[in-house]
C-alpha cells in the first residue's frame, strides 16, 4: 500500500493480461552480387520492383544471386538483403576521380562535405559499379529566361528558377536551380530517358519549404535521389560551373552567384568488382545479432562450399531461431549426367550436422525477361520461398513439401530429375529431392534437414515449430526479469505460456505439451543463484512421409469382421 498519513482508499493495478507474442517467421535473409544498390548494410526489399529499383536488373555476372533474390520475393513479401562488393569497386563521379561511397551512413560521415582538395566533382553515383557512368546530371542554377529556353531539359519543369520565398524573406536572391537525372546509355531503361528531377531547389544551406523540409540542393538529392550524391565540393573547386562562391551559403542577405547556360556532367570512373568469398562472409556477419536483425530463412544462392559452411554453421548454427537453405554446386548437377548422385552425396558429406539446414537437390532452368535468354539458378530461394509461403497459408510448423504446399515456381526444367531409387539415397543422407511429375508441376519432396542422426529435429516443421516457441515464450519471459521467484511469479508465467500452447496445439503444431514452474525446479539453491527455471516439454506434430496402403480382396460372403485386423 502507498504510504498515507491519514487514513484513505489507495489503489494499484496488477496487469496478468501479458500474452506469449507473435514471431516473425517469413523474413529471408541473403546476400548476393548485384551491379548496384547499397553495400555493407541489410536493406529491405518487399518485392520484384524494388528488387530492380534499388539493386537492378540482372546481368551476365549477377543473375544468379538477382534470382535467388527474385525468386524468394515470389513467395514472400519480405527480404533483407546486402549487396557485397570487392574492395575495389568505386562509384562513378562528375570529376576526374571514382570513389567508394557504400551506403548512406558512410557518405554521410565521410563524403558530405568534401574539402577544397577534391577531385571527385560536383556528383556522384549513389552506388558503386560501373553503372555509375551511364548517369548524367544536368543543372540549371540562372534566372535567365532567354537563355533557360535554349536548355534541353527546360520543358521538364514549370518555369524558370529564380528567387525562392524563403530566400526572399531574407532579404537574399536567385537561390532556385533545376536538377536531373538522366540515364545516357540505357542501363537503367531507355537511352535518354530523363531518370529524377528535382525543381525550384535552393542553394542556400538553411532553405526551408513549407512543411518544415530542407529544400537545400545538396539535403534534397542525398534524401531523394535513388541515383546520385551531391558531393557539396568547397568554393571553386567545380570547373563545370563558373561560379559556385555563394552556393551553401544561409539566405539572409545573400544574392546566389548565378550560372549560365546549364552544365550537364557525365558520370565516369565507376569500377565493378566481383566479391569475394571473404566479402560475402562479411556481408552474412550481418546477420549473426538476432537482437539487431530479425530472419528466419536464410538463403547461400550460388556461393561456394566455404561460404555456404559458414551460414550454416555460424549463422543459422549460433542464431539457433532461423534455417539455412543450401543448394548444389553448379557443376554437380548440371551438364553432370549421370554423375549428379555422386556429386551431390560428396558436397552434402562435408559439411556439418545441422537441424538449422536444409539441402535441396537440383538447380532450375528459368526464363530471365529483362534479358530474353534462359538462365540456370540455384532452388534455395525457392525452397526458402516455400517455408515463408506455407507460414501464410498454414503456420511455420506445416511442413512446406509435397503436392499441398511443395509446388516451385517459373521452372522451365530441372538440371536433374531424380528417380525414386536416387530419391531413397538422397533422403538417407539428408538431402530433400525436388522432382518435376508429369501433369502435378515441380514439388519439393522431401522435408528434412541436415541433421545427421534420427530424432524429431531432422524434419524441417519440427526445427521450425522449437523455432517459433523458443522465440515467442523467451521474448515473453524477458518480462520476467527482476521479479521476484516466488509463487505469484511461477504461477504468472505458467498462466502465460499454457494458453499459448493451447492454441498451438489447436492448430496441430503438437499433439501435447506439460509447462513445470514451480519449487520442484526453482529450489532454494536456484533461487539463490538469482534464476528463473521454466521446463515446458513439448511432444511436436510430425509430417507424414510414408503412407502404406493395403488392399486385401476379401471372398463373397466372409464378413469383414472376420478379416479385420488379420493381416
Amino acid at each position: 500500500m502507498a504510504y498515507q498519513l491519514s487514513p484513505g482508499v489507495a489503489w494499484t493495478e496488477i496487469d496478468l493480461t501479458t500474452i506469449v507474442p507473435p514471431v516473425s517467421t517469413t523474413t529471408g535473409a541473403f546476400v548476393g552480387n548485384f551491379d548496384w544498390g547499397p553495400t555493407g548494410e541489410v536493406f529491405p526489399v518487399a518485392n520484384e520492383l524494388e528488387l530492380v529499383r534499388y539493386f537492378q536488373r540482372p546481368s551476365a555476372n549477377t543473375f544468379k544471386s538477382f534470382f535467388t533474390a527474385a525468386n524468394f520475393l515470389n513467395y514472400s513479401q519480405s527480404l533483407q538483403l546486402v549487396r557485397a562488393t570487392g574492395n575495389t569497386a568505386v562509384n562513378a563521379t562528375s570529376g576526374n576521380s571514382g570513389l567508394l561511397i557504400k551506403n548512406k551512413n558512410d557518405y554521410e560521415t565521410q563524403y558530405i562535405d568534401l574539402s577544397a582538395a577534391n577531385t571527385y566533382g560536383m556528383f556522384a553515383a549513389r552506388y558503386a559499379g560501373k553503372i555509375g557512368d551511364t548517369l548524367k546530371v544536368s543543372v540549371w542554377a540562372s534566372a535567365n529566361a532567354n537563355a533557360y529556353a535554349q536548355w534541353a531539359y527546360a520543358e521538364e519543369f514549370n518555369g524558370v528558377p529564380s528567387t525562392s520565398a524563403y530566400t526572399a524573406d531574407r532579404n537574399g536572391a536567385n537561390d532556385e536551380m533545376h536538377i536531373v537525372v538522366v540515364d545516357s546509355n540505357g542501363k537503367f531503361g531507355l537511352a535518354g530517358t530523363i531518370l529524377e528531377k528535382f525543381a525550384f531547389v535552393s542553394k542556400a544551406s538553411d532553405a526551408k519549404l513549407d512543411d518544415g523540409s530542407s529544400n537545400y540542393w545538396v539535403n534534397v538529392l542525398n534524401d531523394r535521389s535513388d541515383y546520385v550524391y551531391a558531393l557539396n565540393p568547397a568554393q571553386n573547386v567545380i570547373t563545370q560551373v563558373s561560379d559556385t562562391s555563394t552556393w551553401g551559403n544561409q539566405a539572409q542577405g545573400t544574392n546566389f552567384a548565378e550560372s549560365s547556360p546549364g552544365y550537364t556532367m557525365t558520370l565516369k570512373g565507376g569500377v565493378d568488382h566481383a566479391p569475394t568469398d571473404a566479402d560475402i562472409i562479411q556481408g552474412y556477419d550481418l546477420f549473426s545479432n538476432p537482437d539487431i536483425t530479425d530472419v528466419s530463412l536464410v538463403m547461400c544462392g550460388d556461393h561456394s562450399q566455404t561460404v555456404a559452411e559458414y551460414v550454416v554453421d555460424n549463422i543459422a548454427g549460433q542464431r539457433k531461431d532461423c534455417v539455412a537453405f543450401v543448394s548444389p554446386l553448379m557443376e554437380d548437377v548440371v551438364n553432370n549426367s549421370g554423375y549428379e548422385l555422386q556429386s551431390l552425396t560428396a558436397y552434402r558429406n562435408d559439411f556439418n550436422s545441422s537441424s538449422y539446414a536444409v539441402m535441396d537437390s537440383a538447380w532450375k532452368k528459368q526464363f530471365d525477361k529483362y534479358n530474353n535468354v534462359y538462365r540456370w539458378v540455384p532452388l534455395n530461394g525457392d525452397i526458402a520461398g516455400l517455408c515463408a509461403r506455407t507460414d501464410y497459408e498454414r503456420d511455420a510448423w506445416w511442413s512446406p513439401a509435397g503436392f499441398n504446399r511443395g509446388s516451385i515456381k517459373n521452372v522451365v526444367t530441372l538440371s536433374w530429375n531424380p528417380a525414386k531409387a536416387d530419391r531413397d539415397d538422397l533422403y538417407k543422407v539428408g538431402i530433400n529431392p525436388v522432382v518435376n511429375f508429369p501433369g502435378e508441376g515441380v514439388i519439393l519432396y522431401g522435408d528434412k534437414t541436415m541433421l545427421n542422426k534420427p530424432s524429431a529435429f531432422d524434419r524441417i516443421n519440427v526445427r521450425r515449430l522449437f523455432i517459433v516457441l523458443e522465440k515467442a515464450i523467451t521474448k515473453a519471459a524477458k518480462y520476467s526479469l527482476f521479479e521476484f521467484n516466488d509463487e505469484f511469479t511461477r504461477a504468472q508465467f505458467v498462466a502465460l505460456v499454457e494458453p499459448y500452447l493451447r492454441d498451438v496445439k489447436g492448430r496441430r503444431g503438437i499433439y501435447d505439451f506439460k509447462v513445470v514452474c514451480d519449487e520442484t525446479n526453482n529450489t532454494p539453491e536456484v533461487i539463490d543463484r538469482n534464476e528463473f527455471v521454466g521446463d515446458i516439454y513439448i511432444k511436436p506434430a510430425r509430417s507424414i512421409n510414408f503412407i502404406q496402403l493395403n488392399f486385401v480382396a476379401v471372398r463373397t460372403g466372409v464378413a469383414f469382421s472376420e478379416v479385420v485386423g488379420k493381416f
